[in-house]
C-alpha cells in the first residue's frame, strides 16, 4: 500500500495528487515508524526496534549489487538508491540555479528554467518540479527517522555501530556517489531556491481578475510554500550529516571505527570551502541556515580563515584559544589584530571545533564587552565600514546587559 502511495507521489499528474500522496506518506511514516527506540521488557533500559520488514523507499546495500534482474525490478518500483538520491538532489541544483523571474501568463510570479523561458511554463513542467521538491521532502523525512533513533541511541551507549547502520551513512558511504560534488550541490540548492522562494514572496500578489484566468495559479501558490518547506528539508538533511560527521569523530577517538568506514572530508570543512570561492552565496545561506548550534560552529569557522594567526613559540605549551569562540572575540577586541583581520586573505592550516568548556566558562557580561569592542576595533580600523542591522541589534543588546549588570 505504501509503495503504490509513494508511486502516486512520483507520478502524480494532478496537484491534489501529488499532495494528498505526500500527506498521506507523512502520516504513515508518523503511525507506523519502521525503527524507533523502546524499552526493554527485560531491565527497562532502551533498545532499538528494527521492523525489517517495514517498505523503505530506499535501496541502500553500500556496494553489494543484486542481480540485474533485482535491480532493474527495484528501479522499476522507484525506489532510491545512492545514485538515484544524488541524481534527484542534481535535479533540484539544476532547477534552482537555471531559473529566471517570468510572470506566466498574467501576474503570478514563479521561476522556471532558462530553457523554457521562451515560452510560458507548462503546468506539467510546474508539476514536475513541485512534485520532485515534495520527493526531496518525504525522502528526508525518512532519513531523519531513522537518524533520530539512532543518534539517541548512540548517545546512550556509545555503540558506534548504530550510526554505522544509519542510512544517511550508507548512502554517503556509496563508492557511486561523488560525496564531495554532492554536498556542494546541496549547498547551493538551498541557497537557489531560498533566492528563488525570497524573489515570489517579495512580488506583489495578483488581482482577482486576472487569477482566475491563469491555469497556473494553484501551481505557483503551491510552489511558493514547497519551495520553502525544501529549503528547511536541505537544512535538515546538512544537519545530519554534520551530526554524523561529529559522531564519528568522537567514535575514532575512542577507537571505535574500523578501516571499514572509510575515510570522509567532514561537511563543514566543505561549506566553508564553498562559501569562501562563492562569496555571493554567503548571505543566502546566513538567512536561510537558522539552527543557532550549527550556525555559529560555520560562522566562527569562516572567521577564523581570516583571522590572523597568532605566532607560537616554544614557550606557548598551554592550551591555544585561537579556533574558539572566546579567540575570534578577542582576535577583533584588540585594535591592531581587528585590521589585520580586515587584510588578511590567508587561509589558517586547521580548524578544530569549538571548546564548548570555554564558551560555558565565559560569561554575558564578558561576551557582551567583547562584543562591543570587537564594532570599536572595526570601527577604528576602517572608519566607512557599514554594519549591518543585525550587527547593530547585537551591539544594541551586549551594550544593555553591561549596563544593566
Amino acid at each position: 500500500m505504501v509503495e503504490a502511495v509513494f508511486q502516486i507521489l512520483r507520478a502524480g499528474k494532478s496537484l491534489e495528487l501529488i499532495m494528498s500522496s505526500y500527506e498521506l506518506l507523512n502520516e504513515i511514516e508518523k503511525r507506523f515508524p519502521r525503527i524507533y527506540v523502546s524499552e526493554s521488557s527485560g531491565n527497562g533500559s532502551p533498545e532499538l526496534v528494527v521492523i525489517e520488514e517495514a517498505w523503505l523507499p530506499f535501496m541502500v546495500s553500500l556496494d553489494v549489487m543484486s542481480s540485474e534482474k533485482e535491480t532493474n525490478r527495484r528501479k522499476l518500483r522507484g525506489l532510491f538508491d545512492p545514485n538515484g538520491f544524488h541524481e534527484l538532489i542534481t535535479g533540484l541544483a539544476e532547477m534552482a540555479y537555471k531559473t529566471n523571474s517570468q510572470r506566466l501568463d498574467t501576474k503570478v510570479c514563479v521561476f522556471i528554467p532558462l530553457s523554457l523561458t521562451l515560452q510560458p511554463a507548462s503546468k506539467t513542467t510546474l508539476l514536475q518540479f513541485l512534485g520532485n521538491m515534495l520527493l526531496f521532502q518525504y525522502l528526508v523525512n525518512v532519513l531523519e527517522g531513522d537518524f533520530l533513533a539512532r543518534i539517541s541511541m548512540y548517545k546512550e551507549s556509545m555503540n558506534w555501530n548504530f550510526l554505522r547502520e544509519c542510512l544517511i551513512n550508507m548512502l554517503l558511504a556509496s563508492k557511486r556517489v561523488n560525496y564531495r560534488v554532492l554536498m556542494k550541490e546541496c549547498l547551493h540548492t538551498i541557497c537557489g531556491l531560498y533566492q528563488d522562494y525570497a524573489g515570489i514572496r517579495n512580488e506583489p500578489d495578483s488581482s482577482d481578475e486576472h487569477s482566475s484566468e491563469n491555469h497556473n495559479t494553484d501551481v505557483a501558490i503551491a510552489l511558493l510554500e514547497v519551495q520553502r518547506t525544501t529549503c528547511m528539508a536541505m537544512q535538515k538533511l546538512i544537519i545530519m550529516i554534520m551530526e554524523i560527521d561529529m559522531s564519528k569523530q568522537q567514535a575514532n577517538m575512542l577507537g571505535l571505527t574500523t578501516r571499514s568506514d572509510g575515510l570522509r572530508i567532514p561537511l563543514i570543512e566543505i561549506i566553508l570551502d564553498e562559501l569562501t570561492y562563492y562569496r555571493k552565496i554567503l548571505p543566502r545561506f546566513l538567512q536561510i541556515f537558522n539552527d543557532p548550534k550549527w550556525k555559529l560552529e560555520i560562522i566562527v569557522q569562516y572567521l577564523l580563515k581570516y583571522t590572523a594567526k597568532p605566532v607560537r613559540t616554544r614557550r606557548s605549551n598551554g592550551p591555544s584559544e585561537d579556533s574558539t569562540f572566546l579567540g575570534v572575540l578577542k582576535s577583533f577586541s584588540d585594535s591592531s589584530s581587528a585590521y589585520m583581520s580586515l587584510t588578511s586573505q590567508q587561509q589558517l592550516p586547521g580548524m578544530p571545533g569549538c571548546n564548548e568548556a570555554v564558551i560555558d566558562s565565559l560569561s554575558l557580561v564578558e561576551i557582551s564587552k567583547n562584543v562591543a569592542a570587537a564594532f570599536n576595533s572595526l570601527r577604528e580600523a576602517d572608519k566607512k565600514i557599514q554594519i549591518s542591522s543585525l550587527g547593530k541589534e547585537a551591539l544594541f543588546t551586549a551594550t544593555m546587559i553591561i549596563s544593566t549588570s
